[in-house]
């Protein structure tokens, strides 16, 4: 587990990087659903558990909650739930959902920036749950929240590639 201090700039280019920059690993999430429509990116496909679509409101959930638990709130699962279903299927509904996306990969960056960093290996609530993400340093959430976004972008990936994309 993470328990040093944050680089918060190297954290927050990472963040950017991977929401709509250069990452480092490949295609940054913005980059992954150029070009998909609402109804490409809400298809199942065999051997897959979730659509581009849900595996993006479910990073954005993520990151949301990291960002309000920066503010100082406590931990809880995303108000939307851990996996939201899309909601009618419209182009624009989808537009919104990547606009959302980069919203919340925004204003993490900015929670980030005003962070006091003395706080940075302060604990996540009392306890270890990892499905909450809680019992870890608030250095450690930010990083797995970056590592989640990395992980659900390459299973966005993998999807659109399933679906001929």
């Amino acid at each position: 587990m993470l328990r040093s201090m944050l680089d918060t700039e190297a954290a927050r280019e990472i963040l950017s990087a991977g929401a709509s920059g250069d990452a480092w690993y490949g295609s940054s999430t913005a980059d992954v659903l150029s070009g998909l429509d609402a109804t490409t990116a809400s298809r199942h496909v065999e051997g897959y558990a979730h659509s581009v679509w849900e595996l993006l409101l479910h990073s954005t959930g993520w990151m949301e909650e990291v960002a309000r638990r920066l503010e100082g709130h406590a931990p809880s699962p995303p108000p939307d739930g851990d996996w939201p279903a899309p909601a009618a299927g419209t182009e624009s509904e989808w537009v919104e959902a990547q606009r959302r996306f980069q919203a919340a990969a925004a204003e993490l960056s900015e929670r980030m920036a005003a962070f006091d960093a003395d706080r940075w290996t302060a604990m996540v609530g009392d306890a270890r749950a990892q499905a909450l993400g809680t019992g870890v340093t608030f250095a450690a959430m930010v990083v797995g929240v970056i590592q989640h976004n990395a992980y659900h972008t390459g299973q966005m990936a993998l999807v659109r590639k399933a679906l001929g994309m």
